[in-house]
């Protein structure tokens, strides 16, 4: 207790609601800058290669440094707020939170809900595609070499389509995911009085939206979207944390209700393991495990293997640096 005696006193002593509000207003351009930035430059830069021999392996490292960025944010960023709001004293004092560790238990639970979502979307996929196959009959033989090479072609386009379609399926749930965490950011920035805490936040969230939309855009891309999905995906990246603050800021200022009370970091510590786990099962799974071990371009080329590995680890390096700040 004497611990949060002494935040209390600490919090006071910054609490300015009025350069609160200059900060946050400023924070709500410059964040929406640097994550337009961020989000569309690998769109921008795959349309620009689109067709060239690099393009594949330009698409593939990039992706990788999204994977590191993706799993840093969830393991580094998300999971430890989420711990360290429902360990506050105020609701590790209080029946159930201090009984059980619910942080653990909520991100199992986002962990399980991307895989059913993963799982439901395969048999999709799955009971769509095996309609295009047509049953051939045990009295026919092949017909000709001609139309085994031709049915061969159709496989590998089917193939090349549900690949596609997994491909959507990830940076669309990965967006969610990422949303989720957003909201959660650009609230609790916007219901905070402190400029102490709101100071560092604007430069640290600056970079932290260029890094974590280089991830979201690098996986969008390599989705192959239409144009309009794909403008709309990234605007909704990008407006995502400035309107957070500014729900955050208005509903403060109706009600007054306090980011640091113990309803407000329960939810923020529940809707953050839930977040937490949704991106860790996306970034080792559909994005680490399918390009590292199920990927033919990879495996055909070794060098490129050591590139990527090499963009994970600077991707994961970025993101983890900027928990010194944010």
């Amino acid at each position: 207790m004497a611990l949060c005696a002494t935040d209390t006193a600490r919090e006071l002593a910054c609490r300015d609601g009025r350069a609160a509000a200059h900060l946050k207003l400023l924070s709500i351009f410059i964040i929406f800058v640097t994550s337009v930035a961020g989000i569309s430059s690998p769109v921008m830069l795959a349309r620009l290669f689109q067709g060239k021999p690099v393009y594949d392996k330009a698409i593939l490292i990039i992706k990788c440094f999204a994977a590191g960025v993706i799993l840093s944010t969830s393991l580094v960023h998300v999971l430890p707020d989420a711990f360290g709001a429902l360990s506050d004293c105020q609701v590790a004092s209080r029946h159930p939170w201090k009984d059980f560790p619910f942080s653990g238990l909520i991100t199992l639970i986002g962990v399980l809900t991307a895989l059913l979502v993963d799982l439901s979307a395969a048999s999709h996929v799955n009971s769509h595609s095996h309609g295009h196959y047509e049953p051939i009959g045990t009295s026919e033989k092949k017909k000709s070499a001609e139309s085994g090479v031709e049915m061969a072609v159709v496989g590998e386009m089917q193939q090349e389509e549900m690949l596609k379609m997994k491909q959507r399926l990830v940076s669309q749930v990965l967006e969610i995911g990422i949303i989720f965490h957003s909201v959660i950011i650009g609230v609790t920035m916007g219901m905070s009085q402190n400029k102490c805490t709101i100071r560092p936040l604007v430069a640290a969230l600056a970079f932290h939206q260029i890094f974590e939309g280089m991830g979201l855009g690098g996986c969008i891309a390599q989705a192959g979207f239409s144009f309009g999905t794909t403008a709309y995906m990234c605007f909704m990246f990008s407006v995502t944390t400035p309107m957070g603050i500014a729900l955050g800021m208005i509903i403060f200022s109706l009600t007054g209700y306090d980011d640091n009370s113990p309803n407000a970091l329960i939810l923020e510590g529940l809707l953050g393991s839930l977040s937490s786990g949704i991106l860790i099962y996306m970034a080792l799974v559909d994005l680490i495990a399918l390009d590292f071990f199920h990927s033919k371009l990879m495996s055909s080329e070794a060098w490129l293997k050591k590139v990527s590995f090499v963009a994970l680890a600077l991707g994961s390096a970025s993101m983890s640096i900027l928990a010194l700040w944010a």
